[in-house]
Formats: C-alpha cells, sequence, structure tokens
C-alpha cells in the first residue's frame, strides 16, 4: 500500500507540473473542433471533475488503470464497499470510457447483490434488502455513465438487462432496450424492447409492444417468443379477432425468453 500511495504522489507531481502546457493544448484542440467540450453536470460534480483533471492531467489514464486493479483485489477479498469506492474514482477519471460504466455496475447489480442475496449468516430480510440496494446501485452507475455517454448503445442494453432479470421493471427495461436500438444497438434489442413491454402492468407500454413486434411480424422477422408476446398483447389490449395474426400462441417447454445474451 505505501508503494503505491508512493507512485500516486509522484503521478500528482507531474500532473500538476504538465497542467499549463496541457490546458494551452487543450483550448487550442477544442477551437479547431478537435475536441469535445467538457460535460456540464452539478457543481459538486464538476468540482471532482476538475480536481482530478488538474491533479494528474495527461496521466488520468495510467491513474485509472491503477485503480480499476486495486477494485480487483478488492474483488477478491469480497470488499464491495471498497470496491464500488475504487470505480467511482476510475469513472471520474476516465469517464468516456465504456467499460469502466459497466464493470463498475456488473459488479455491484450481479456479485455483490448475489453475494449478499446467498449470504446464509444474514437474515432473510436483511440479504433481501441488500440484494435490492446493489441492484439499484448497479443501474445508477449506469445512470450515470450515460449522462457522460448518451448514445452508447451497449450502456443502454446492459441497463435494460439490470432492470428485466434483476429489478424486473419491464416498463423501464423495455425503454432503455429502445434507446439501446434508437442508437444503433444489436437488433434484438428491437425485439426484447417488444418484450419486456408485453410485460409491464400498464396499458401505454402494451401498445408500445404491440407497435414494435407488429411491425417486425409483418417485416418476416417472427420468432416463437415473438408470437407469444403478440398473443398476449393482443388478448391485454382487446384487438378485435379480424385484426389478429391468424398464428397459435406456441406451448411453452422451457422457462422464460431471456433479455438478450449474458455475460
Amino acid at each position: 500500500m505505501k508503494r503505491e500511495l508512493q507512485a500516486i504522489a509522484v503521478l500528482l507531481v507531474f500532473g500538476v507540473a504538465k497542467l499549463p502546457l496541457e490546458q494551452h493544448l487543450t483550448q487550442d484542440l477544442r477551437k479547431q473542433k478537435m475536441l469535445e467540450e467538457p460535460l456540464q453536470l452539478g457543481v459538486g460534480e464538476n468540482m471532482g471533475q476538475m480536481g482530478l483533471a488538474a491533479s494528474l492531467g495527461g496521466l488520468r489514464g495510467l491513474a485509472a488503470s491503477m485503480f480499476q486493479l486495486r477494485a480487483h483485489l478488492e474483488f477478491t477479498h469480497v470488499n464491495w464497499a471498497k470496491v464500488d469506492s475504487l470505480y467511482k474514482l476510475v469513472t471520474r477519471l476516465q469517464p468516456r470510457n465504456v467499460r469502466y460504466w459497466e464493470e463498475a455496475s456488473w459488479h455491484m447489480a450481479y456479485n455483490a447483490a448475489s453475494h449478499y442475496l446467498y449470504h446464509q449468516e444474514l437474515k432473510p430480510a436483511l440479504r433481501g434488502q441488500l440484494y435490492h440496494d446493489h441492484v439499484k446501485r448497479g443501474i445508477a452507475i449506469l445512470e450515470e455513465g450515460l449522462k457522460f455517454l448518451p448514445d452508447n448503445p451497449r450502456l443502454w442494453q446492459k441497463l435494460a438487462e439490470i432492470q428485466w432479470h434483476r429489478s424486473k421493471d419491464f416498463k423501464q427495461a423495455g425503454d432503455a432496450y429502445w434507446n439501446s436500438f434508437q442508437h444503433g444497438g444489436l437488433n434484438f434489442t428491437e425485439r426484447f424492447a417488444g418484450f419486456a413491454y408485453a410485460q409491464s402492468n400498464d396499458p401505454e407500454s402494451w401498445r408500445k409492444g404491440y407497435a414494435i413486434l407488429k411491425r417486425l411480424y409483418d417485416a418476416n422477422k417472427s420468432t416463437p417468443g415473438l408470437v407469444e408476446f403478440l398473443k398476449l398483447l393482443e388478448q391485454n389490449l382487446h384487438v378485435p379477432t379480424e385484426q389478429r395474426i391468424p398464428d397459435t400462441a406456441p406451448v411453452r417447454k422451457g422457462p422464460e425468453p431471456q433479455a438478450g445474451p449474458q455475460r
């Protein structure tokens, strides 16, 4: 730990020393439209970003990698609070790196949440509470990442998968899958937006799901799962018999379809 602190101190010294030159270069690049303007966040968040940037300058990527390695070490020690705090540093140092947001969220919503859910030494009520708290934390991490990368289809997809698999919020999962598809996501995200909307509890989501799945059906992109959910939506929305698709709902032989590929 002492060596790590010494290494970070060296990075801070070099970062501060090269800050004036880097600021001048950054201004020139922005004038030439070769570098994006910084994202306008809240005052507290901006101060945190500025502090890290001023301290480390162009060494932010190296520092982020160091903190990520430390986070992995804490993961092997099952120290979830430390993992979360270290990834906060990583994502603030490199906020436009999709992989960091994804990893941070995965650790909270899946690894930490599952650890507490199956922790037999804890009381069932506490296990359930800790599970839900860490799922929410995983969702919050992705939502924060989307402030920096609102057009990234992968972050939207990962958000949808957590909302489908972990929190069972099908309306929000449908919205996230649809956003992923609208921003160039994989083709299955369109279908799963419809599937998620079909399983929600409000008529507005049913109508969205029906519009998506009926369009795919009419485009000859039907699958057994699509037919199944489309038949369910026809029933929920009271679609007139003459307007319903002629297919018979398939008989389910296994568990419900899963929302996209799993990591």
